[in-house]
């Protein structure tokens, strides 16, 4: 049974906006479907991908540091961070709540962290270590991006519910905003990576930052 052709051999270049297979032969710049631009390859993927997780990371700490909002029941005022607020919910009895706060705010951008770093790492290092696990991981780490935002949205609902002015009254603190940038950078980070370096050694082309116009069929 042959092999299926890459799709350099067929001069096709996919259009990371709508996905249409463009054909390369007259070098067009353009995707004729959408008018987005072309690339044969996502241009500096690495240097994108490593400086958007490392933005992320630095954004990571003051947004579990900083209390995301504040609390106030009866004239009584309570900052909480995100780890606190967890362990206020479980106090509560609300287990289900803690438990989908903790994993959207604290176990979801760790898991990425570790996930884009591995993949990073191994791809600069033109590992041929799992290559076919580590293009799932990929796609993981693109799936459970969007989930992060669990926990902004968790608070601007609490706060447009609790509004009950004399009683209770609940506002978003500075550390809600910082986890904002860190959903927003670690989603960017995900998307600049260029899964196909995973598979450039087995085609005999180590991975290199200059070399940004081999296409390779996913």
């Amino acid at each position: 049974m042959s092999t299926p052709p890459y799709a350099d051999e067929l001069n096709l270049c996919l259009c990371h906006t709508c996905g249409l297979a463009c054909d390369m032969t007259d070098e067009p710049h353009e995707c004729e479907r959408c008018g987005a631009p072309l690339h044969r390859r996502k241009t500096n993927s690495l240097t994108r991908t490593w400086a958007y997780m490392l933005a992320a990371l630095v954004f990571y700490i003051p947004a579990n540091l900083l209390p995301v909002m504040n609390t106030q029941m009866v004239g009584n005022g309570a900052d909480s961070t995100i780890m606190s607020g967890v362990l206020e919910f479980w106090e509560a009895g609300a287990w289900d709540i803690a438990l989908i706060i903790f994993i959207a705010s604290i176990a979801v951008p760790g898991i990425k962290f570790v996930a884009i770093t591995l993949l990073l790492v191994t791809v600069q290092r033109d590992s041929e270590w799992a290559r076919k696990e580590r293009s799932t991981l990929y796609r993981f780490v693109e799936v459970i991006g969007y989930w992060s935002m669990l926990d902004v949205i968790v608070v601007a609902l609490v706060a447009s519910l609790v509004k009950f002015q004399a009683l209770a009254d609940i506002e978003p603190r500075p550390g809600i905003l910082f986890f904002g940038l860190v959903v927003v950078f670690t989603m960017l980070s995900a998307m600049s990576f260029d899964p196909r370096m995973i598979w450039d050694k087995e085609r005999g082309n180590p991975h290199n930052e200059e070399v940004t116009d081999e296409v390779t069929s996913h």
